[in-house]
């Protein structure tokens, strides 16, 4: 009998959430509780406001974030590679549910303290710099890695989606109800997480010869492993090219009143467009789980982004730009759903842990990064060849990078390596 063809799928790939129960719990919850930590992110910014009138102040909201995101995302992925996974997540879900409650107990009793909100939040990075590997390192070990694309689609939907409604959603309940019920539900919210957690079977890793006779996972032997492995290592400079040399954000608002002759309406429309893409992207996914080739899927999308992006950079209507952002948004979902793809199939699960807090500082230091650079540039220059010239040293980086190491191209996922 002839092998079955398989389908050729537009719209998401929900075969992970159909095919295992725990990896539908754990998408669910996390969905969940993403939406809820948007909404309490957008809260605690309008209260620091509220208290200070201060966007200095406000600023200081995304320091003390970064910092303990980034101090911490290796160390979360060492700690991820030596004890359950399960009660990693479960630990560090507990944590986040109770900060919920504690700023929504705080602002009952109508104890306003901008100490205490910086404090939260930072409690609240260290929180998730030691849940997000451990989840994600969970997730090869609950579905076949042909599924493994899909899953990813499925988890940029649940970001991208969380980032676009939860501040919507949470000005409105702030607006109504006040910052104790954004918190409340935030907290509230976080329950299906723990649920998913809790019904998870035990995830302990596998034991590799680096943690065989320790049982400690060095952060250093991380490293080393990724510096001896160029196919997971581009993956990291890739997402670089596009996040330091083509990130446009920090000049919207300077673009949407110079360029378009808006305002700050205008600066949401430009925000919003890649977001919007990148939803898309998830959402007409279902096509990615054909491709073999993801080395080259990244190469390309990623020179994709940085298109888009010098495009926009040319552009002087505000349909056309937000279109060209919209596509860019979109190659960045691509971009994304392979690159987690091969860090998660082409490590061994003793190391998964680690990379996957190598990934959080990537993600988390390179935007901000970007945004630095772009900024600089533009009173150096001009807005204009910040965000075009920024475009066209994405794609030169990222042809000189396929050039360098050529291997990258030819990474097959039915037989992935490092």
């Amino acid at each position: 009998m002839a092998e079955a063809r398989p389908k050729r799928r537009i719209l998401a790939d929900l075969t992970p959430l159909r095919t295992s129960v725990d990896y539908r719990r754990l998408w669910i919850g996390n969905t969940v509780s993403w939406l809820g930590q948007a909404m309490t992110a957008l809260a605690i910014s309008l209260q620091v406001y509220d208290i200070t009138h201060s966007s200095f102040s406000v600023g200081l909201v995304g320091l003390f974030s970064l910092v303990p995101l980034i101090v911490f995302g290796l160390y979360g992925g060492a700690i991820a590679d030596t004890v359950d996974r399960r009660k990693l997540g479960l630990a560090s879900s507990a944590g986040l549910c109770l900060l919920s409650f504690v700023l929504a107990g705080a602002a009952l009793a109508g104890y306003h303290r901008v100490w205490l909100l910086y404090t939260i939040v930072a409690l609240q990075a260290v929180c998730a710099a030691l849940n997000s590997p451990a989840r994600t390192s969970m997730i090869p070990r609950l579905l076949p890695p042909e599924q493994l694309p899909a899953a990813n689609a499925l988890n940029s939907m649940t970001t991208t989606s969380g980032t676009m409604f939860g501040p919507m959603l949470g000005g409105v309940v702030v607006g109504v109800w006040g910052y104790q019920a954004a918190y409340l539900i935030d907290a509230v919210a976080f329950s299906a997480a723990l649920y998913a957690m809790w019904r998870l079977p035990s995830m302990k890793p596998d034991r590799g010869a680096d943690t065989a006779g320790s049982g400690r996972a060095s952060v250093l032997d991380g490293l080393r492993f990724l510096a001896t492995r160029p196919n997971v290592r581009m993956t990291f400079f890739t997402d670089m090219c596009a996040m330091v040399l083509a990130h446009p954000r920090a000049l919207f608002p300077a673009v949407a009143v110079l360029w378009f002759g808006g305002d700050a309406r205008t600066t949401g429309l430009l925000v919003a467009a890649p977001a919007v893409g990148a939803l898309l992207g998830g959402v007409f996914s279902g096509w990615l789980g054909r491709i073999r080739r993801h080395g080259l899927a990244i190469l390309l999308s990623v020179a994709a982004w940085g298109t888009a992006v010098a495009v926009f950079g040319l552009t002087r209507n505000l349909l056309l730009g937000m279109l060209f952002l919209a596509l860019a948004g979109c190659a960045d979902t691509i971009s994304m759903v392979f690159r987690s793809t091969m860090l998660q199939a082409a490590t061994p699960d003793e190391m998964r842990g680690r990379l996957q807090g190598v990934f959080i500082v990537v993600v988390a230091g390179g935007p901000r990064l970007g945004d630095f650079l772009a900024g600089s540039v533009a009173d150096l220059t001009s807005p204009q060849l910040a965000i075009t010239g920024g475009g066209v040293a994405c794609v030169v980086a990222v042809g000189v990078l396929a050039l360098r190491w050529r291997g990258f191209a030819r990474y097959d996922a039915r037989s992935p390596r490092a």
